[in-house]
């Protein structure tokens, strides 16, 4: 059984209640419609959760919740793990419409049952702060058994009486103060990261959330800042509010119980970017190499306030060792005029993706160029070699850059020839339309374009077999899917080399690690990473 301590201050400088190794908790909601599924969802939740916390307001109806009764005794008899008991109204992120009647005549028609003797009662009680001056005049003396949890949710928004909001958590006698507010964008953290600094100066005992996908970095680093604790889910399936991101992810991939003050971070900014293998790729990076720094995927909307506000040292608001930003779209030329320098490179190609900071300065480069190329350094002499680039975007920009100083002869096809002329002849290539092209002239083809993409796009080309025949290589630069179906077209029109973009990927990466750590980066941890995430998704 998992021992729990409290740490006092002779033992910790935070007094947060920790595992017997010292490490910050995560806890695993457990959040079933039938009682009869609770056991098997709690053994799932023991192999990842420090704490398992047990939605009783889940349970399908006051049937499923009666018959729930003698599951709940035996698993607090066995207790594999610390748990927290909640009953939550459907106003503050519950599964069932309760009056405040209801909630009291829950927890009164429980006592009895589940505090009948020491071994029946579970570890903490979570309740809310609207309803917590009847809660602490009426079972107050049900603490000596049990600690009180006083939590308030806002699904709406950051509350602009959030200090307010915090005040009233803090004049009840619970023994942690709980806060969980939407994050609409990134900055939204930063308040929510304060409260948890006051909360630590008080003395007070505190969880503080951001929902919602711009909030994940709460979730990550709050243990880090002092948090009580924080929640993950089993699985994405059973997440039970706004961003949750799962357990094993939070333990495996973020690594959150081995981060502490001192944890250099790096972040991904763009939108939309939950979806990306970077922070699996880098994370395994800085773990193989024994580094104290985690990767997290920072939504980004506004990003002059997140620049402003949360990444330049000289006036960012939160105090964190911020050390490098990838920067992805729709960001990359934007960002160009928010930095201190930027090498001559990224400055011709226009784009920037890869940020250090350092020096109190903001360094930008980009490490796309040079990745895009390496898978070809085998296959083909890029000095006269006749390459047709199809798309003109943000990613062409930079191969286009990477072609001319190869000695490459390029030419550009894109749908709208008007728009891709300004950058084809901006690199010194020709440009022509996409609408039945031929590309059997061409040694290397390369799509930079979103079709074939995972999703709503998978089963598009921009390119078929009838146009590819006679090409000598095809290159796609995405790598979800593995296989594209450009890539099949290729192989179906007898290209020697048909390569995907997960090398690409994990070679920018790789040179963005060296930036920011000067160390050389481990490619195969990198790329074995990648290619286990990929299978995961089903990529």
């Amino acid at each position: 059984m998992l021992k729990m301590k409290r740490t006092t201050d002779e033992t910790a400088d935070n007094g947060q209640l920790t595992t017997d190794n010292g490490q910050p908790l995560l806890c695993v909601p457990v959040c079933v419609r039938r009682a009869s599924e609770m056991r098997a969802m709690v053994a799932r939740a023991v192999e990842v959760a420090d704490v398992i916390e047990l939605r009783l307001d889940c349970l399908a109806d006051d049937a499923q919740l009666a018959a729930a009764h003698d599951e709940i005794a035996r698993l607090l008899h066995e207790r594999p793990r610390p748990f927290i008991i909640t009953f939550r109204p459907a106003e503050q992120g519950g599964q069932r419409t309760l009056t405040s009647d209801e909630q009291r005549q829950f927890w009164f028609n429980n006592s009895s049952y589940l505090y009948q003797n020491e071994w029946l009662y579970p570890d903490f009680i979570d309740r809310e702060l609207s309803d917590s001056v009847f809660w602490f005049d009426q079972y107050v003396y049900f603490s000596r058994k049990y600690r009180v949890i006083c939590s308030h949710h806002d699904f709406v928004g950051l509350p602009a009486d959030l200090d307010e909001i915090y005040r009233r958590l803090s004049s009840t006698r619970a023994d942690v103060l709980k806060l969980a507010v939407q994050a609409d964008d990134i900055t939204d953290c930063i308040p929510v990261l304060r409260l948890l600094e006051r909360a630590r100066r008080e003395g007070r005992e505190m969880i503080a959330v951001a929902m919602g996908e711009a909030g994940l970095l709460t979730r990550i680093l709050a243990p880090a800042r002092g948090a009580f604790l924080t929640y993950g889910a089993l699985d994405l399936e059973h997440a039970t509010a706004p961003g949750q991101t799962s357990a094993a992810e939070l333990r495996d991939v973020y690594r959150v119980h081995t981060l502490d003050e001192r944890t250099e971070v790096f972040g991904l900014v763009g939108a939309p970017v939950m979806h990306s293998l970077s922070p699996h790729i880098h994370n395994a990076a800085f773990a193989a190499c024994g580094l104290n720094a985690v990767y997290i995927p920072f939504e980004t909307r506004d990003l002059a306030a997140f620049m402003r506000r949360m990444a330049d040292p000289r006036t960012r608001e939160l105090d964190w060792r911020l050390r490098g930003l990838s920067v992805t779209a729709p960001h990359k030329q934007t960002i160009m005029a928010q930095l201190d320098f930027i090498e001559p490179a990224a400055r011709e190609i226009g784009a920037v993706n890869t940020i250090v900071i350092e020096d109190d300065a903001l360094h930008g480069y980009n490490t796309d160029a040079p990745a895009a190329l390496a898978p070809l350094a085998s296959l083909l002499e890029l000095n006269g070699a006749r390459v047709a680039l199809i798309g003109a975007g943000g990613a062409a920009r930079a191969l286009l850059w990477g072609l001319r100083h190869a000695g490459a002869d390029t030419t550009v096809f894109a749908r709208n020839v008007e728009r891709a002329q300004t950058v084809a002849h901006e690199f010194g290539a020709a440009c022509l339309a996409l609408n039945d092209a031929r590309f059997n002239d061409f040694d290397l083809v390369i799509n930079t374009t979103p079709l074939g993409t995972h999703g709503q796009a998978e089963n598009e080309t921009p390119a078929t077999t009838a146009q590819l025949r006679g090409t000598r290589i095809a290159y796609d630069l995405i790598y979800n899917p593995a296989a594209t179906r450009f890539m099949r077209e290729a192989r179906a029109a007898g290209c020697a080399h048909v390569i995907g973009g997960l090398s690409m990927l994990v070679a920018q990466a790789a040179a963005q690690f060296a930036l920011w750590t000067s160390q050389r980066a481990p490619l195969d941890v990198m790329h074995a990473a990648a290619e286990k995430r990929l299978s995961e998704i089903g990529g």
